[in-house]
Order: C-alpha cells, then sequence, then structure tokens
C-alpha cells in the first residue's frame, strides 16, 4: 500500500503504541530463581519513590490492560479506530533461563493473539522473542506471526548483548523476510542509581536506552545489511533523530565510527518512530528529520507516562494536513499492510 494524500485521510486513526499486561505470564515467572534478583535490581534503578507512585498507577489501569470491552471503550474515547497492541515492557524477562524464557515468550504471543482475536478489525498484535537467548529468536518470531501477529516487540539490549552482536544476524534477516514489525521498546537503563530520583529512570534513561540501541544499530552497518527491515522506535527514538549532527561529524572525521556505509542520519528514513515526544516542537524536528511517513501515532496506552489524548498531542504540532494524516494513521496502515 502506497501512502497518498488521498489515502492517508482516509485512513483509520491508529496507535501503534499499546499496552497488555498478562497474568499468564507473571504466573509463569513466580517463584522462579532470579526472578527477586531481576526485580531487586529493577528497584534499585527505579528508586524508591518511583515504586511507590508506580504500584497504584498500574492498578488503576488494570481493566484497559486487561479487558477488551474496557480497551475498545477507552479508543472510542480517545478517536482513535485501530491499536496496534504490545505486550508490557515488564514481561521480557531477560533474566530468565532458556526454557522459561521461550514459555514466557509462547505464552506473551498466545495471550497477545487471543486477546487481539475479540476484535480483530480494530485491534493487531505484537509478540515477545527472548533476547537473551539470540538462537531462540527466530523460532519464537515464527510463533509470533503463526499467531497472527504482525511481529513483536523488543527492548534495547539484553544482559551483556546489544542489538549490534553478530548473533542477533539471523533474527534481523528473518525478520526482513517476512517483513514482520519489530518494536523497539527500552525497559529499564543501565545507568542505574545515577537515575534513581525523580523518576529520571524513565525520564531521562528511556530516550538514552533509546538512542544507544539505534546508534548501534546504524553505526554498526545492521541497517546496511537489512534496508528492509520494518523497525518501529519508541518515544519518537529518544534523544537520537533530533540529535545526529555530532553523529555524523563523528563518522565523517573518525575511521572508528565508519562501519556504516554512510553518515548516520541517513538511515532516519530506514526507521519508524512514534510520535509520543511529549513537545510540539520536538514533534515537528522529528518529522524533518525522518521524513513525515516515518513517524506514527503513539500514545503508550494506557500508563501514566503517555498521553490520553494522543490526537490532540499530534494537532498541537500544527502539521500541514497530509502530513497530519499520514502520522494519524497513513502511514501506519501501509506499514501494518490494512485495506
Amino acid at each position: 500500500m502506497t501512502v497518498t494524500a488521498s489515502t492517508a485521510s482516509d485512513a483509520p486513526t491508529i496507535d501503534v503504541h499499546a499496552h497488555l499486561l498478562l497474568p499468564e505470564v507473571e504466573e509463569a515467572v513466580a517463584g522462579r530463581p532470579g526472578l527477586a534478583e531481576a526485580r531487586e535490581l529493577d528497584a534499585r534503578r527505579t528508586g524508591p519513590a518511583a515504586l511507590t507512585v508506580n504500584g497504584p498507577m498500574v492498578g488503576a489501569r488494570v481493566p484497559r490492560l486487561t479487558d477488551g470491552a474496557v480497551r475498545l471503550a477507552a479508543m472510542d474515547a480517545q478517536g482513535v479506530d485501530v491499536q496496534l497492541v504490545s505486550p508490557s515492557p515488564s514481561h521480557y524477562h531477560y533474566w530468565a533461563g532458556s526454557r522459561l524464557a521461550e514459555n514466557v515468550c509462547r505464552l506473551a504471543n498466545e495471550g497477545t493473539a487471543a486477546h487481539c482475536a475479540k476484535a480483530p478489525d480494530r485491534l493487531h498484535g505484537l509478540g515477545l522473542v527472548p533476547l537473551q537467548f539470540p538462537d531462540l529468536t527466530v523460532e519464537l518470531l515464527d510463533h509470533a506471526l503463526d499467531q497472527g501477529l504482525k511481529g513483536v516487540e523488543i527492548s534495547s539490549h539484553a544482559p551483556g548483548r546489544e542489538l549490534s552482536d553478530p548473533a542477533y544476524e539471523p533474527f534481523w534477516t528473518r525478520a526482513e523476510e517476512t517483513r514482520a514489525l519489530v518494536f523497539l521498546h527500552p525497559f529499564g537503563c543501565t545507568l542505574d542509581e545515577r537515575l534513581d530520583q525523580w523518576y529520571l529512570s524513565n525520564t531521562v534513561g528511556q530516550p538514552v536506552e533509546n538512542a544507544v540501541a539505534l546508534s548501534h544499530l546504524v553505526f554498526s552497518g545492521v541497517l546496511d545489511r537489512h534496508p528492509d527491515l520494518k523497525l518501529i522506535a519508541a518515544h519518537g527514538g529518544g534523544y537520537l533523530p533530533t540529535h545526529l549532527g555530532r553523529s555524523d561529524h563523528a563518522w565523517r572525521v573518525r575511521p572508528d565510527a565508519r562501519s556504516c556505509a554512510r553518515e548516520p542520519s541517513s538511515y532516519l528514513k530506514q526507521l519508524y518512530f512514534d510520535s509520543l515526544v511529549h513537545d510540539p516542537f520536538v514533534l515537528r524536528e522529528l518529522l524533518r528529520a525522518a521524513g513525515a511517513r516515518r513517524v506514527l501515532l503513539g500514545s503508550d496506552f494506557p500508563f501514566d507516562m503517555g498521553t490520553e489524548d494522543p490526537l490532540s498531542a499530534l494537532r498541537a504540532a500544527d502539521l500541514p494536513d497530509d502530513d497530519f494524516h499520514a502520522v494519524r494513521g497513513g502511514n501506519a496502515a501501509a506499514l501494518l499492510d490494512l485495506d
């Protein structure tokens, strides 16, 4: 599907950044060796003040995160026709061993598919793959696609592995050849206790993780080897898209920064970005840097760091009509192969 001004204006409103809680995943990991240590690390990185807010915040949103009817009613109130639903990043569980990790991903894929099947004209889904075991990623990507999902969601890294790791080459190859979507959504930040106050773990940590992960994909040549990869970066790609001048300069003057074929900024037009940047100026700059056909509406439904009214946030950027409708739904309709 080619996006034109007329098709974009006729497209449904599509939110590509919406989440789902899957109790069966948490039941599968409960009490397993490694869970307590992973939660302790997350608590240190997040900080005690944020933890006291997170519990009640998520608790109040459980119906929207689990009940299909409540989700659809909320979408109607927002003016959203279609959601691309991905598991909560808290379900990654990259600490898990291989057998448990495979089970987590299968449960997530099947649970997400079942949730979306309640309204197949309005809900499309993404599954999970275990980044900590690159040799399982192709099998579990195929499992997600076999469930009717559009692709998978991944974090910015796995313990001890960056996305540039050669071990992921089979995964990128399979994602490219199947036209699967890969939604890059960080969870946590390795800056650890430096960000344990004022919710810096999220407000600073998530944009940092996006920028680091995308830089690994660009500078390592992954995007040269896989030019047709359909990768969506959450949170507008973090700090990277609007700060690539320094990366371009490094590529021009330093041989150790030249493992990719061309200037890093040129790769923005191979990627997709959601619109969740919380600032109309930054959103306009993202469209300037990446192109209007590479930005998709995103809300982070229904978490507090998202937006309750993604269309109003998009209108605040005061975009030309063609660009507005492309971001509102035309680009996502083409990416999801919706008629």
